[in-house]
C-alpha cells in the first residue's frame, strides 16, 4: 500500500471541512477526487502531502515517495524551460530531464525563458516537474487548468504511463481524463457539519 488514509478530519482556517475520510491507494492505482468548489479537495491534498496537520485521523505513507503539484506552476521565470527542469531534478537528486521534455512536448521550448511562455506552456512545464522527481505517489490539484485538449491528453497519457510503471496518483479534477482504470471518491458525503455557535465568544471564531 503506497498511501492509506484513516478517519481523517481536516480543517481550513480553523474550521473543519471534511470529516472521517478514509481511502487507500496502491501501486498502479489512481483515485479521482470529486466535489463542488470549496468542498475541501485542496485541503485534503495538502494534508495528505504533509503541508498541514489533520484535525484527527491518520495518514500512512512514506513521505519520501510523495510529490505534490498544486495550483502554482512552481517555475522560475528567468530560467529557461530546461534550466527549470534541471533545477528540480537536482533538488530530488536526479539528473535526466529528457523524458520530461519529450512527454510534455517541451523540447522545442527548452531554451526559452519560462517567463515568456503562455499559460498552457507554463502549466505543461510545471507538470513536467513530476517526471524529474522520481517520486511514486503523485498528489495533483486541478492539474489540467490552462491546458488545451491536446495538452490534457498528453497529461492523461503521462499519468497512465506512471501507473503502468507502478506509480500511483491522487487527483482532484472536475474534468474527465479518460483514466477508466481510476476509482472516484466524491468528498461531498464527508463534508463537516456546520459549526454551531453556542456562546458569545464563539461568534468571534
Amino acid at each position: 500500500m503506497t498511501l492509506s488514509v484513516h478517519d481523517l478530519t481536516i480543517a481550513r482556517g480553523g474550521i473543519a471541512v471534511l470529516e472521517d475520510v478514509s481511502f487507500a491507494l496502491d501501486a498502479g492505482e489512481a483515485l479521482i477526487l470529486r466535489g463542488p468548489n470549496g468542498a475541501g479537495k485542496t485541503t485534503l491534498l495538502r494534508t495528505v502531502a504533509g503541508l498541514q496537520a489533520p484535525v484527527s485521523g491518520r495518514i500512512e505513507a512514506d513521505r519520501d515517495t510523495i510529490v505534490y503539484a498544486g495550483h502554482a506552476d512552481g517555475i522560475k521565470p528567468t530560467l529557461s524551460v530546461a534550466e527549470n527542469l534541471i533545477f528540480w531534478a537536482r533538488v530530488f537528486g536526479r539528473r535526466s530531464i529528457s523524458h520530461a521534455l519529450t512527454a510534455f512536448e517541451l523540447g522545442p521550448l527548452a531554451d526559452r525563458p519560462a517567463g515568456v511562455l503562455s499559460a498552457g506552456q507554463k502549466r505543461r512545464l510545471g507538470l513536467a516537474r513530476l517526471l524529474v522527481t522520481g517520486r511514486e505517489t503523485w498528489l495533483l490539484d486541478e492539474p489540467t487548468v490552462s491546458l488545451d485538449m491536446h495538452a490534457t491528453a498528453l497529461f492523461a497519457g503521462v499519468v497512465r504511463d506512471h501507473l503502468v510503471a507502478g506509480g500511483s496518483a491522487l487527483i482532484a479534477t472536475h474534468i474527465h481524463l479518460g483514466l477508466d482504470e481510476a476509482d472516484v471518491l466524491d468528498v461531498t458525503p464527508f463534508r463537516a457539519k456546520p459549526q454551531t455557535l453556542t456562546d458569545f465568544d464563539g461568534a468571534f471564531l
